[in-house]
């Protein structure tokens, strides 16, 4: 097989037919393509180049090697400068998933400001709900998604928090829960906790949906569900209760839920994610704009 840098020489050289100005095109010594074009000769067995104390010239030969590997090396240079362009975000676009009418509108905020930093780069958002998010990213459908934290997952890396907020529980608004001012953690042992399904990550489904009280006491199982609607729905019916984060007061308004402050519970916590081999400059951009907009909101 051919080596790159033997590929390089003899391309260029069948181009200059001077080996000074191969030379100074590969920024090498006369010397080093002399040797690398007379080492490729031994191994294809016949020269490639007449030369002679006035010129160099391709045999036929090499004229045919020429015309062979010049488009198939052009065509790998440009798949390579397109990889190099997307991992470097130059160009593109950046498709940002979010759930939820509090996500969508903190991702505008981030959209614009990325925009002002990265004209060249286009953001397109996607709702999804929260069992599409791990799919999606798995299947490079998207490139981003913010949710909530925690995520412990392999292929998934997340970035800092972003936005942390109070937890709540979400009651039906005739429960006995729904007239007091706030709740405790072991209150969740009087109730039945509405369950995420299997298919969200572990890390997550724990800090959402506990099976035990901090104190050990055991947690009622209740239905499972897949979207956040069909949660507050099952809430309303009094099949169960759900601990939600503080925006849903605001953008989640229900005649048959309330909403009760968990007072010792940990805050929720919002980040981005995305495919660990999907890095790119174009997703840490994006981070850093997510982290200046709400650093300058703070």
């Amino acid at each position: 097989m051919l080596e790159r840098h033997e590929l390089e020489a003899f391309l260029t050289l069948a181009e200059e037919l001077h080996f000074g100005r191969t030379a100074e095109r590969l920024r090498v010594s006369t010397a080093r393509v002399s040797q690398t074009v007379a080492k490729l000769e031994r191994r294809v067995g016949v020269p490639l180049f007449n030369r002679t104390s006035r010129r160099v010239e391709l045999t036929s030969v090499g004229r045919d090697l020429y015309e062979e590997t010049r488009p198939a090396w052009d065509r790998i240079a440009a798949a390579y400068e397109r990889a190099v362009a997307a991992g470097r975000g130059l160009t593109g676009t950046l498709r940002v998933a979010f759930v939820g009418a509090a996500g969508g509108q903190l991702l505008a905020g981030v959209a614009e400001l990325f925009r002002r930093r990265r004209p060249d780069c286009d953001v397109r958002f996607r709702e999804a709900h929260m069992v599409d998010l791990m799919p999606w990213l798995r299947a490079g459908e998207i490139d981003l998604a913010l949710g909530t934290f925690p995520i412990d997952e392999p292929d998934i890396e997340t970035g800092p928090v972003l936005v942390s907020e109070a937890r709540m529980l979400a009651v039906p608004a005739g429960h006995p829960f729904a007239r007091r001012t706030s709740l405790s953690l072991e209150d969740l042992a009087r109730v039945r906790l509405l369950q995420l399904p299997d298919t969200l990550p572990a890390a997550l489904r724990a800090d959402r949906t506990p099976s035990v009280t901090p104190s050990g006491r055991p947690i009622e199982p209740g239905p499972s569900a897949s979207t956040f609607n069909e949660l507050l729905t099952l809430v309303g019916a009094g099949h169960g209760v759900f601990p939600v984060g503080a925006h849903a007061r605001r953008y989640y308004v229900r005649p048959d839920v309330a909403y009760v402050l968990i007072d010792d519970a940990p805050p929720l916590r919002w980040g981005l994610m995305w495919r660990t081999e999907g890095a790119t400059a174009r997703v840490r951009a994006f981070g850093e704009a997510a982290r200046d907009l709400l650093a300058d909101d703070a």
